[in-house]
């Protein structure tokens, strides 16, 4: 596994940044001395509680509907491994890598603030898993989002104590043998530890984060590709004057706008038919993209917000207040947060696609983009970009169906005790799939574009736009006859999913993030 740099972990003090290197750059991370005493003060409050003889759910109890049940002093590590494995109950493939390594993370910033009672053993063993990299096996589905995400989390915890498997230098192996192959040994579990670790909504935010660093190189490129398709379609720049942008005052629009000026200036095509053009408007998928991108930009803006405070966040149930000795139930695991900004991520994302799709159409048809039919010369004997479009239309019509909130539903478990849930699981997880239905269509756009482009030379594009063309043309040629589309499909796609469109413009302007502007 590559990893590249170190950064130390400073508990409830993450930010976009740090988590976007740590997803596309596998960054060495080590603990902070600091959280370190914090977390051996804790423990040795469980400690009191427990020498105290109050009953106290989670640490001496069963669970949801057996809180009422106590649990004799003797029997206690018992309690919390059978919690683990009874609760490593998930089915599925098992979640990518990236994801589970930022579960791994999250779970020990979260730990780490002091409130789940937990040895820091505990924290320092998950720390050394991503450290030596024991990437454990955790299914993808079999999470409600309701009591924390507890079958994903048993998962990881089962590693942890030495069951379960995990994958190490690319073999599948039980947790026990990853664990002595990387050198490291399992715990024991204290009283509470088990429960610290399966309470919590680190599955469902870790699956939404990594959607949410995807889906920005995404947003990024459709930024691009459209350009290149208002330039390929010989569109008008009229709809992105700012004075049009500021009289409504959207922040993402404003901001959108002014990219599309941007990468537009200096467009010899655009200056051979600014005279004497007898359109007067283009279609809405060219006229209306700062519009339609602005909106989709502020709401992923307020979607990585969400999610920055719950990769931050103590999320399990109960919470521990060392410094009183009180533990406190509540419900700061129902992850109903991470489903509603996973939704509208998905909304927002499959906006982007839906929108390119139709750019796509237009260039396609001849008497909408004035180019040859098909974007292929010899039409008819040569079919060209017709069904690629066709392609794109299926998946943005599948969107719509994987675009349905996650949220609104809701089936009640734990014998009625947990009676409302998130399925944040299943919302952040689905965004992945939108993610990648998206990156083909603008993937298929980008080959159109530059295609159109092509059929206008000698007139050149703008100067950053040219730069993204030649990106494409060093791995896809010109389209001359029909060939084997899906090759060039799947190029297209790789340039987008490494951020290289993002790349070839970033010294002309600085591309929009989902930072708050």
């Amino acid at each position: 596994m590559h990893m590249s740099g170190n950064f130390i972990l400073d508990p409830g003090k993450l930010d976009l940044p740090a988590l976007r290197r740590f997803v596309f750059d596998s960054p060495r991370v080590s603990l902070s001395q600091d959280a370190k005493n914090v977390l051996a003060d804790a423990a040795r409050s469980v400690d009191r509680i427990v020498a105290s003889g109050a009953a106290v759910y989670g640490v001496n109890t069963g669970f949801g509907k057996l809180a009422k049940t106590r649990i004799p002093d003797d029997r206690l590590r018992d309690l919390q491994r059978n919690l683990v494995l009874s609760h490593a109950a998930g089915i599925g493939q098992p979640m990518p890598d990236r994801v589970v390594r930022l579960i791994l993370l999250l779970k020990a910033n979260g730990l780490s603030r002091g409130f789940s009672g937990v040895h820091p053993r505990v924290v320092q063993l998950l720390i050394d898993m991503l450290d030596r990299g024991v990437i454990p096996v955790i299914p993808e589905k079999g999470s409600v989002g309701a009591s924390g995400d507890l079958a994903p989390l048993a998962h990881m915890s089962a590693v942890v104590i030495g069951e379960g498997e995990a994958f190490f230098e690319g073999q599948r192996m039980s947790g026990a043998a990853a664990l002595e192959a990387a050198g490291l040994a399992p715990v024991v579990l204290g009283p509470k530890e088990g429960l610290a670790l399966l309470n919590g909504t680190q599955a469902s935010t870790a699956l939404a984060l990594v959607a949410l660093f995807d889906a920005e190189r995404l947003f990024q490129a459709a930024l691009i590709t459209g350009s290149l398709t208002l330039d390929a379609a010989r569109g008008t720049d009229a709809p992105f004057d700012p004075r049009l942008h500021a009289l409504r005052g959207q922040v993402g629009q404003i901001e959108c706008a002014a990219v599309y000026r941007k990468l537009m200036e200096g467009s010899a095509i655009r200056a051979s038919h600014r005279i004497d053009d007898e359109r007067v408007q283009d279609p809405y998928c060219l006229r209306c993209q700062p519009q339609v991108m602005g909106a989709a930009l502020d709401s992923l803006r307020h979607a990585a917000k969400v999610l920055l405070i719950e990769a931050n966040a103590v999320s399990d149930n109960p919470i521990h207040f060392p410094d009183t000795d009180e533990m406190i139930s509540g419900g700061n695991f129902h992850a109903e947060p991470v489903a509603i900004a996973a939704d509208l991520m998905a909304i927002a994302i499959s906006e982007v696609g839906a929108i390119a799709e139709r750019r796509l159409a237009l260039l396609v048809d001849p008497s909408m983009s004035g180019l040859p039919p098909f974007l292929v010369n010899d039409s008819g004997v040569n079919s060209g970009f017709m069904i690629a479009q066709v392609t794109a239309a299926a998946l943005a019509s599948e969107n719509k169906t994987l675009a349905h909130p996650a949220s609104v539903d809701s089936l009640p478990t734990s014998a009625n005790q947990e009676d409302h849930v998130s399925m944040a699981t299943f919302a952040a997880r689905r965004v992945g799939d939108i993610n990648a239905n998206v990156r083909v269509i603008i993937g298929i756009e980008y080959l159109a574009a530059v295609q159109g482009l092509d059929f206008l030379a000698p007139l050149a594009s703008s100067e950053p736009l040219a730069q993204v063309a030649q990106v494409l043309r060093a791995k896809v040629p010109f389209f001359e006859q029909d060939r084997l589309f899906t090759p060039d499909i799947e190029a297209a796609d790789a340039l987008i999913a490494a951020g290289l469109l993002t790349d070839a413009v970033s010294e002309t302007l600085t591309l929009p993030t989902f930072e708050a502007a």
